[in-house]
């Protein structure tokens, strides 16, 4: 299952399914100010408002004034945007495990050697010769 089969398995648009990503890592009560919600997904807040209208629409997703600032907003997940997305996870999952099965038990070895080197290397850059 590719993302965008993921996304067709959710009926959420890529972007509304980010939103969707972050409320449910944000943890237990799965919200977050739309500013913080822009931040996370790599949006401007303009656009993070379109996703939001069209997910309240959905039922996936509510919206309520901050308790702190009467002027902020606070997104919240809904419970259908939570059991939408648990699924989207689990389904991920499955299709995570199918990919991997695909591959000998050596190969699997060996690609979970290159891409922890990767990732090593990735988070922590060499620095080029000459500079300290």
């Amino acid at each position: 299952m590719s993302c965008q089969a993921v996304e067709v398995s959710t009926s959420a648009p890529e972007g509304e399914f980010d939103v969707l990503c972050a409320l449910r890592r944000a943890g237990e009560p799965y919200e977050r100010a739309p500013g913080e919600l822009a931040a996370h997904t790599m949006v401007t807040t303009g656009a993070m408002t379109k996703r939001i209208d069209r997910l309240e629409r959905a039922g996936l997703v509510t919206r309520r004034r901050s308790g702190d600032d009467q002027r902020g907003r606070i997104v919240a997940l809904a419970r259908p945007g939570r059991e939408l997305i648990d699924r989207a996870f689990t389904d991920h999952m499955h299709n995570e495990r199918r990919l991997l099965d695909l591959l000998t038990p050596a190969e699997a070895e060996s690609l979970e050697t290159l891409l922890s080197t990767w990732l090593s290397r990735t988070e922590h850059p060499p620095r080029p010769s000459g500079s300290e």
